[in-house]
């Protein structure tokens, strides 16, 4: 992979600021911040990097959003929405500390601030070992500390209930308690119930068979109940103070009861012409309440259902209008296998301040993404996989929705909060995947504050847009470098590809059932291939000459979503120089690199014709260095022209190419002119009708031409450095 160097100084400034805070995940730190002279048209530039380094690394800059009249958050005693700037530095290493620069675009007003990422190591001060039972099991209270949690150990133990209880495991007024390895059966409602209680971490669990019948013989379960569950302020008349609750490598399936579709009543007695009566209503696989605080992460979770045992949302609560919601600010939901819910794969509505979702693969919903509507903000939804949609025929919604929801869930006075939407793929496996951003069909919802970069949006035939076209609606949008196969607002997508489908590598797309490994790169001759653009902090390590489009960058290695996937920082090889020299019966080739993170080897690679190319040398690497490291290599069967490469294999079988060098031999000189071109060049040579094929700098093919002895067209190409590859030349 290749990382875009951006040489920079940087000078401190020690003036009176307001003050700036930051919350921390493992991989993650939001920030805020409310400078003095803050504005909508200064955006607040950020720069990090690690503590004990010394190059810094830009962030996505921060925007001025206020959100007027919000109110107090009764848990915190703050703004609900925390300062005029809000946003997230991402894809982080855990356990380790950064340092943080904060400026105030066009101005001297700059802040420095230090935030540590969370340790993936939990320290266990006690443990407790919990045999088979057939009751239910209660922590109340539990409290350890952040230096030593209270491990309840269930591996290999099944606690199955048989629906004499409420409960499987109930959980109050407790902290730092890790619920470790159990299999979880038969809960008359929740598995797992969370009652004023935080800093809970449930993992390694299978939890399955909970939930009871709401309306006697409807054969549909009682709306929200939850393998995990956390009260609702209004639901359960509890004010409770639910959050840092991470839930992971978990197996989560089959309730008992499934949700009802669009297609059904969920009362069989209720008004059949009311639409909302066909609102789906049934068990959730997680559902934290409304979270006043959050901080909360879901991640690396096989979360599925069989037929007849569908969720309502996967992942959820509520209230849409409001400044709180599912999953609470501060919080990420990533690395998941997501299936089979009969509205929402992932709802994440309300306040969506700094909530991050990102790797997930989502199949089989009504809509895979629900953010209506995002009233704080930001939302980042990046590098996700979207897979089947549907919901029954009947469904007075149609059978798919969205792939991202959008709208305004009834009050679009809420609409305040920002969106970003990066590097994501909808797939349309036999037709039937998603609509696009708020489209489906000919439907187009309302969209605000929403910028959209390098995303595949390949929506169904039937829909008239891959990004909701709604003129006077939707304001405050930015939609750029995306690959779409239908409509899209006018006056946007200026470097976007529309028009167009994807096409993939050999042998994707696909997904492998049993191991949750996938594959979604494109091909190289794919519209969207290296075509994409840089997005500091979240699309800046790439391979080629630009990112791709989509979820998957080309030549690294497949997805692993769900209990086995592991998150990999993406630090590539930095190359400072590539260089090769002729020597006396040999070429020399010569290489530095800035850095090395999971290197394994390199391989040098040699061609006369820059299509073929042959491995002539493998090198091992440094493995894993912060420091430079220099490398030689001697070839000696050289020909007329020669061609080198290299390429640099992670452990993991990812790769990246370097930039291309020429060493030519002796043979007839041909000269170009004029040597740098606008529009043509000439070839300082009698013979006609030679073949030309024109190259990148990373051996790309960009244009093949007849060279007629007169002159040859370049107007075409950008600028750059260019190799010329002459056939049928004397």
């Amino acid at each position: 992979m290749v990382r875009l160097l951006l040489l920079m100084f940087i000078v401190l400034f020690s003036l009176p600021i307001q003050a700036q805070t930051t919350v921390s995940t493992f991989h993650n730190i939001s920030l805020y911040w409310s400078p003095a002279g803050g504005i909508s048209d200064k955006k607040v530039i950020v720069q990090f990097k690690k503590n004990d380094e010394n190059e810094w690394h830009s962030g996505l800059a921060l925007q001025y959003n206020p959100i007027a009249n919000c109110g107090i958050n009764p848990k915190t005693n703050e703004r609900y929405d925390k300062a005029d700037y809000r946003g997230s530095i991402v894809n982080l290493e855990p356990g380790t500390t950064y340092d943080i620069q904060l400026t105030l675009e066009g101005t001297n007003t700059s802040a420095t601030i230090q935030a540590s990422t969370w340790s993936e190591n939990f320290p266990v001060a006690q443990t407790i070992v919990v045999a088979s039972q057939s009751g239910q099991y209660n922590i109340d209270p539990r409290v350890g500390s952040p230096n030593g949690y209270i491990l309840i150990d269930g591996t290999g133990s099944t606690i199955d209930v048989n629906k004499q209880n409420n409960l499987c495991i109930k959980v109050r007024n407790s902290a730092y308690v890790i619920i470790r390895g159990f299999t979880l059966k038969g809960a008359k409602k929740n598995a797992i119930q969370l009652f004023d209680s935080h800093h809970i971490i449930v993992e390694d669990c299978d939890i399955s068979d909970w939930g009871e019948e709401d309306v006697p013989g409807s054969g549909f379960g009682v709306n929200y109940q939850a393998a995990i569950y956390g009260p609702s302020y209004h639901l359960d008349n509890y004010k409770q103070n639910i959050h840092n609750i991470i839930v992971q490598r978990n197996k989560i399936h089959d309730p008992t009861y499934p949700s009802n579709s669009w297609a059904q009543l969920h009362d069989p007695n209720a008004d059949p012409n009311v639409n909302k009566n066909y609102h789906p209503a049934g068990p959730q696989a997680v559902s934290l309440g409304m979270s006043f605080i959050g901080n909360n992460v879901i991640r690396y979770n096989d979360i599925w259902s069989s037929e007849g045992h569908y969720f309502n949302d996967i992942l959820g609560q509520w209230e849409n209008s409001s400044y709180t919601g599912f999953p609470g600010a501060d919080s990420d939901i990533y690395g998941n296998y997501l299936a089979n819910g009969y509205d929402d794969g992932i709802e994440a509505e309300g306040g969506d301040m700094n909530v991050r979702i990102w790797n997930n693969y989502i199949s089989d919903n009504l809509i895979q993404i629900a953010n209506a509507c995002n009233s704080v903000g930001p939302l980042y939804i990046w590098q996700n996989v979207f897979n089947h949609n549907t919901s029954p025929v009947g469904s007075i919604y149609g059978v798919y929705g969205p792939v991202i929801k959008f709208g305004n869930a009834g009050d679009p006075g809420f609409m305040t909060g920002q969106t970003y939407v990066f590097n994501n793929t909808i797939l349309q496996p036999n037709g039937e995947g998603a609509g696009g951003l708020g489209t489906s069909e000919g439907f187009n919802r309302i969209i605000k504050h929403c910028q959209s970069r390098n995303n595949i949006l390949k929506v169904r035939d039937n829909t008239v847009n891959s990004i909701s076209v709604k003129p006077n609606y939707n304001v405050d949008i930015d939609y750029d470098y995306d690959l779409m196969n239908k409509g899209y607002p006018d006056g946007q997508e200026t470097h976007g590809i529309p028009n167009s489908n994807p096409i993939y590598a050999n042998g994707a797309p696909v997904l492998n059932m049993n191991t949750k490994t996938g594959n979604f790169q494109l091909a190289q001759n794919s519209p969207g291939f290296d075509a994409g653009v840089i997005i500091p902090n979240f699309k800046d390590v790439f391979n080629g000459v630009g990112p791709d489009m989509g979820a998957h960058e080309a030549g690294t290695a497949d997805i692993v979503y769900g209990i086995s996937a592991a998150y990999q920082i993406p630090l590539p090889v930095e190359f400072v120089s590539f260089n090769g020299k002729e020597e006396k019966n040999y070429h020399l080739l010569s290489w530095r690199t800035a850095s090395e993170f999971n290197t394994d080897f390199f391989n040098i690679e040699h061609s006369t014709d820059f299509e073929r190319w042959t491995t002539i040398g493998k090198i091992e690497a440094a493995h894993n260095s912060l420091n430079q490291q220099q490398y030689f290599f001697k070839y000696q069967d050289i020909q007329p022209m020669n061609y080198y490469r290299l390429k640099s294999v992670d452990y993991d079988g990812s790769f990246k190419y370097s930039n291309i060098i020429s060493i030519l031999g002796k043979i007839k000189s041909v000269s170009i002119f004029p040597n740098p071109s606008h529009d043509i060049i000439h070839l300082r040579n009698k013979k006609a009708n030679m073949e030309i094929k024109i190259y990148d700098n990373w051996g790309r093919l960009l244009q093949t031409s007849n060279y007629n002895g007169q002159y040859l067209d370049v107007h075409s190409l950008p600028q750059g450095t260019y190799y010329i590859s002459i056939n049928g030349f004397v």
